[in-house]
């Protein structure tokens, strides 16, 4: 620290979160005031892209947005295109697409909990050091993410960028044999997965509280994933309900900014700061928890779903995600059970003159997408709103939160490093998917 009491912290890389951001801090007087997060790489103009092509083409392009979750994009997006044409995919088709998400989940979240988040609370500087004293658990997390790249292969065509995804259903549906061997992976896997909620219940939490607007998708009588009406819900209190609004009129609520420290846009919800994501579902639909995932989480210390109990620490959110593993498992096993193959692989899908938008939820938090099609089903207008865009102001007040805390204890001791270790936690505590990118982070500490 200078005489004036200002430093710069650098970070060679920000690990295990995707994409060039920054994070600038100020502190006035041993308080911090403002948290910027800078994402500055060049944007990447999928939007654009989109425009003129047409009404078949967006699970394909938009699917290349994320290579750990381009089922949520892929899904997003036929919905959207769906709802514009007045075509409504239900019976096995549905639960097809529903099980191509449980993979999904299963495999992102076990990459997230293993991979990018269990080595902050165990002092590893990554997965490689993780595995060198906690090799069982690293094992076990991995055999979970195949188990979900298997459902993605079987349905998906490849576990990445999947390829038998399209507007209606699927290019080819499997028979009920064929997914047979998948149910018993996925029995193994449910072992893993309850293991592991109990491993990362055990973690060194920090004390931290989010009194952020919950925003998720609520399916009333399931946990939701790839359906649902948008619901918010009141930041303190949280039995409280605002509202929930129709698909159709999320922009209504939701409306991005651009800020001047960062390339990405921002959003915020009827004016507020919100998040979104699995301490957001979970608050909204922890109730209709499968009953393995609900003993999974009550055993884990997040109280009693059913009961309407939530979990308000972000540095617990790697629970919730435990928990929600068991839930997609649980959900995947019952599709398995009771699929019939459809008579037909997908749904005629023709296009018109029509505005249609879909919602589902990403593993990082609800993912929005609304399409405006020409009369011959060429697209005039595309937007979309992912998890992260709607999650930067939260992060921001969490990360500046988390400072504030370790300032109040240790006041100008707490070194660059320390500090430096406490932001990207924060930060990995809601996505660490910034982008699909290259790795770096300047951390600046300006203080006065």
């Amino acid at each position: 620290m200078s005489d004036r009491g200002s430093r710069v912290l650098r970070l060679d890389a920000l690990a295990r979160v995707e994409g060039q951001t920054a994070l600038h801090l100020r502190v006035h007087h041993e308080t911090v005031t403002e948290a910027r997060l800078r994402i500055y790489e060049p944007p990447r103009f999928f939007e654009a892209f989109l425009i003129g092509r047409g009404h078949t083409e967006p699970p394909d392009i938009t699917a290349r947005i994320c290579g750990i979750c381009p089922v949520a994009y892929q899904m997003s997006a036929c919905q959207a295109i769906e709802n514009a044409c007045g075509v409504t995919v239900d019976g096995p088709l549905l639960a097809l697409r529903r099980l191509l998400y449980c993979g999904e989940w299963i495999e992102s979240h076990s990459l997230h909990i293993h991979l990018l988040h269990a080595p902050d609370f165990l002092g590893r500087a990554d997965v490689i050091e993780l595995a060198r004293d906690q090799r069982p658990a690293v094992e076990r997390g991995l055999r979970i993410k195949q188990t979900g790249n298997a459902i993605l292969e079987q349905l998906g065509g490849r576990p990445i960028h999947p390829v038998n995804v399209r507007v209606g259903g699927f290019y080819r549906t499997p028979a009920p044999e064929q997914l047979r061997p998948l149910a018993e992976r996925l029995r193994q896997a449910r072992d893993d997965a309850l293991e592991t909620v109990r491993w990362v219940a055990a973690f060194d939490f920090p004390d931290a509280t989010s009194d952020h607007d919950l925003l998720a998708l609520r399916d009333p009588g399931r946990y939701s994933i790839d359906s649902g009406t948008p619901a918010v819900i009141a930041s303190c209190g949280r039995t409280q309900t605002l509202g929930e609004f129709p698909v159709s009129d999320f922009e209504q609520h939701v409306r991005e900014e651009q800020v001047a420290h960062s390339t990405a846009r921002t959003a915020v919800l009827d004016g507020r700061r919100y998040l979104t994501g699995p301490l957001a579902r979970y608050a909204i639909s922890g109730r209709w928890l499968h009953p393995v995932a609900a003993e999974a989480a009550r055993d884990a210390g997040l109280g009693d779903p059913a009961a309407g109990d939530f979990c308000d620490n972000p540095f617990r959110s790697i629970v919730v995600r435990a928990v929600e593993v068991v839930q997609a498992i649980e959900e995947a096993l019952r599709i398995i059970q009771d699929y019939e193959q459809p008579p037909q692989p997908a749904l005629d899908v023709s296009p018109r003159k029509a505005t249609g938008a879909g919602a589902t939820e990403a593993p990082r938090g609800l993912l929005y997408h609304r399409y405006v099609l020409a009369e011959d089903g060429t697209l005039t207008e595309a937007r979309i709103i992912p998890p992260t865009a709607q999650n930067q102001r939260a992060i921001e007040e969490d990360v500046r939160r988390a400072v504030q805390t370790r300032l109040d204890r240790l006041g100008s001791t707490a070194d660059d490093e320390e500090l430096t270790r406490l932001c990207e936690r924060a930060i990995r505590n809601h996505d660490p998917c910034i982008s699909c990118a290259t790795h770096f982070l300047d951390l600046t500490v300006a203080r006065a």
